[in-house]
């Protein structure tokens, strides 16, 4: 086989793949990227066995037609340290050849058939999302999952899907992120009754593959697994097994609650300002809102004091709850500053509910007020 390419090109192309492929691996031909060459399309490949991805990459020359597997370390380092802009490269079984103007590597040769395969979307049934929602909902569940967990459902995030809407949610067993947006069923797909929970890993693989450029993308989960397809990626992965929380019963539904609007940047900064004294072992800001403000407070001994007042359009009760700055912050920076938000508290004991107007939903346990 024998390619010219655009060494740019090929290069994001090579690193998002190379980001699956297990640096350490009781089968070292995992540590490869699978290259495919055709005349209509060049395919870069990798996978875990748990997670895999493929990624289509248009306007290469292919002279000869052909596959190989190349190192990741090697070649990924061949592609960011060379400063060329057009790059050859030709394999075969003695070995691959990579030549820049003034530059030429070699390195080993191993048999692509002996890669495992990655499998591609041939699904007749799937739901299809937006890209930019689809992200969204990635950016704004991910952060609340819990890898450390030996729950393993709250590794992943849960995706619901029916014929006109797409739900996905993660917790760690204290605070609880849930986004949702519109989504089309297309051949009639049936989820049943089997969840279908993505693992942090994959979730954060798809948001990082997707481009900006994508206008749909293709949802097809089945009961062990799940493919999800964009215009020139496909990604593979398992689910995680392990019921996941209702989480339904998690998300406050107070009869008559208290809603105050605050505008994200604001009240972001004034968070940030308060939890400086903030520490490893107390992280609790203490947020009292109430005569047209909303005050944040914290105390560490070794540390220090804080006190920070931000106004707000509120003039009800005197309502005041502790929570851990880290969770409120983790909400506020993936969303607009721009943007105003809905906090629904009830008093001390009670979850705060945060809201946006775009089916946004976050929850957080209160943590013990210090007397």
């Amino acid at each position: 086989m024998k390619i010219t390419c655009n060494r740019e090109q090929i290069l994001n192309a090579f690193l998002t793949a190379a980001t699956v492929a297990p640096s350490r691996s009781p089968k070292p031909i995992l540590r490869n990227v699978k290259l495919e060459f055709t005349p209509e399309a060049t395919i870069l490949m990798a996978t875990d066995l748990e997670v895999g991805i493929r990624i289509e990459v248009s306007g290469i020359n292919v002279e000869t037609p052909g596959t190989m597997l190349a190192p990741v370390s090697q070649l990924g380092s061949i592609l960011r340290e060379s400063t060329d802009e057009k790059l050859v490269i030709e394999g075969d079984s003695q070995g691959t050849v990579v030549r820049g103007e003034r530059s030429e590597f070699k390195l080993p040769a191993e048999n692509p058939d002996e890669f495992p395969t990655v499998a591609a979307f041939t699904e007749t049934t799937y739901h299809e999302v937006p890209a930019r929602l689809f992200k969204e909902l990635v950016r704004r569940t991910l952060f609340a999952t819990d890898a450390e967990s030996s729950r393993y459902a709250l590794g992943g995030v849960l995706l619901e899907m029916t014929d006109d809407q797409v739900i996905a949610v993660a917790t760690d067993g204290r605070r609880l992120a849930k986004m949702e947006g519109p989504a089309q069923a297309i051949g009639n797909p049936q989820t049943g009754e089997a969840m279908t929970i993505v693992p942090a890993r994959a979730m954060q693989l798809m948001e990082r593959a997707l481009s900006d450029g994508d206008a749909e993308i293709q949802i097809a989960a089945r009961a062990n697994d799940i493919l999800i397809k964009s215009p020139r990626t496909t990604i593979y992965s398992r689910l995680v097994e392990g019921r996941f929380p209702k989480w339904r019963e998690v998300i406050p539904s107070r009869q008559d609650p208290t809603r105050i609007e605050v505008a994200v940047g604001p009240l972001y900064s004034a968070l940030r300002q308060a939890s400086i004294v903030a520490s490893e072992e107390s992280r609790g800001i203490d947020f009292t809102f109430g005569n047209g403000t909303v005050v944040m407070a914290a105390s560490t001994a070794e540390v220090g004091q804080s006190h920070v007042e931000l106004p707000i359009p509120y003039d009800g009760p005197e309502i005041a709850v502790t929570l851990d700055h880290r969770f409120v912050g983790d909400f506020l920076k993936v969303l607009d500053p721009d943007k105003s938000i809905m906090i629904d508290i009830q008093d001390s004991e009670s979850a705060a509910l945060f809201l946006t107007s775009d089916g946004y939903g976050y929850v957080v346990m209160p943590l013990a007020r210090e007397q």
